[in-house]
């Protein structure tokens, strides 16, 4: 019983904790832009369900903590389906109700009945509140810890291996992958990872000349601290620092922006790249994850920090920065997914009052129809495979064969 508990708190409670926080942001962003539009709003709720507390302030909106914390959502006035987009048969129907309850000019108050500028900024506002999050996380970790920066100087090179075919040698520095610089040795692994059966230029500094190689990753199965096994890109490759080449940079605050920036640039920017390597049948999505997959990750994080050290002061410290790193990662995660142009999501939104904005009337109800069924049965196809890839990690399968023979 203690054990499950202890499993409980290691995995689950930082799980809730960090999806909470993101999801809270994310519809913050969505409600403070509405509110600087003057939308009328009914209800921001932080976690599902039943109210166990719950305050109405003087505009009418009530502030909600539901019992169920799997993050939040927002209310607007006269949201009858938050998923839906009305069509102009909708519209005249609700416009009708809304006069005849409160009289004529009533209506513009209510998001639907915004200009489309409006209403698409409002949309956005939630995908873009994350990003925001992920950044000033971001830049508060380079300002005030640092960053350390170890150069990718190769310390072994393992017998037959793409890297030994390639004539990588011990000591040689990687400089460049892809045309791309590189200041961390940490790069060359991201690359590689999400590289296997492509070609790569590398550029090596060799007693003191630049030599290029190039050499092609080889997918394998590699054991994740965090995540679990995973079949990723692999060169044969060993890293080793000597003393004294780790060096941390601390950034004055607007450098530090700066860089986070560009870290949120480059996360979305490997999501980009490895899913167009799934759509083009390069890599097999395998390291897409759901809940499931989330959750043990944040377990993992947790028992990563706790490691590190016994003093409890510490362990607190470390679990609580490197949930915070999560937490960033988690609201790239979130608000790229919320972009995607399937009409369940924010982005199939923006997509509908695109065709609003040229077409001068919403998307007639028909259409929407078929384009949710489509698009919940695209998420929830994306979400399965998610969970199946969770459970192959989890090694469940296994398992249950185990018990079964």
């Amino acid at each position: 019983m203690l054990n499950v508990l202890g499993q409980v708190l290691i995995y689950v409670v930082p799980f809730l904790l960090v999806l909470t926080i993101v999801v809270t942001i994310h519809e913050l962003g969505h409600f403070l832009v509405a509110r600087a539009f003057k939308v009328k709003v009914d209800r921001f709720s932080i976690g599902f369900g039943r109210a166990v507390l719950s305050r109405t302030d003087r505009h009418g909106i009530e502030w909600r903590l539901g019992w169920l914390p799997l993050g939040g959502y927002v209310k607007f006035s006269g949201d009858l389906d938050s998923s839906a987009v009305p069509d102009q048969a909708g519209l005249d129907d609700l416009r009708q109700e809304i006069v005849a309850e409160q009289g004529a000019g009533a209506e513009k108050a209510y998001f639907y009945f915004k200009p489309i500028w409006q209403r698409a900024l409002i949309t956005a506002a939630g995908p873009f509140a994350n990003f925001v999050l992920a950044i000033t996380i971001f830049t508060v970790l380079f300002s005030a810890l640092g960053v350390s920066v170890v150069p990718a100087r190769v310390a072994e090179v393992f017998p037959d291996s793409a890297a030994s075919r390639a004539g990588f040698q011990v000591d040689d520095r990687v400089i460049k992958v892809g045309g791309r610089e590189i200041s961390d040795f940490r790069d060359v692994g991201q690359f590689v990872a999400l590289s296997s059966g492509s070609p790569l230029d590398f550029v090596v500094l060799r007693n003191g000349h630049e030599i290029t190689l190039t050499a092609t990753p080889v997918r394998t199965v590699r054991d994740d601290p965090i995540s679990g096994p995973v079949r990723v890109g692999y060169l044969g490759l060993g890293w080793n620092p000597r003393p004294g080449e780790v060096a941390y940079i601390h950034y004055p605050p607007h450098k530090a922006l700066g860089q986070a920036v560009m870290q949120t640039g480059d996360i979305l920017g490997t999501t980009l790249t490895y899913l167009g390597r799934i759509v083009t049948g390069k890599e097999s999505g395998d390291l897409l994850s759901g809940p499931l997959g989330i959750a043990k990750a944040a377990g993992g994080v947790t028992k990563r920090a706790a490691a590190a050290t016994t003093d409890r002061g510490l362990q607190l410290a470390n679990v609580s920065l490197m949930l915070i790193q999560f937490a960033a990662i988690v609201s790239i995660g979130i608000g790229f997914l919320n972009l995607l142009p399937i009409p369940v999501l924010d982005g199939g939104h923006l997509l509908f009052y695109g065709y609003e904005a040229v077409a001068r009337r919403p998307v007639p109800a028909n259409v929407q129809e078929v384009g949710y069924r489509v698009g919940l049965a695209l998420l929830v196809g994306l979400m399965l495979f998610a969970t199946w890839n969770d459970l192959q990690k989890l090694s469940l399968f296994k398992f249950l064969g185990g018990l079964a023979s």
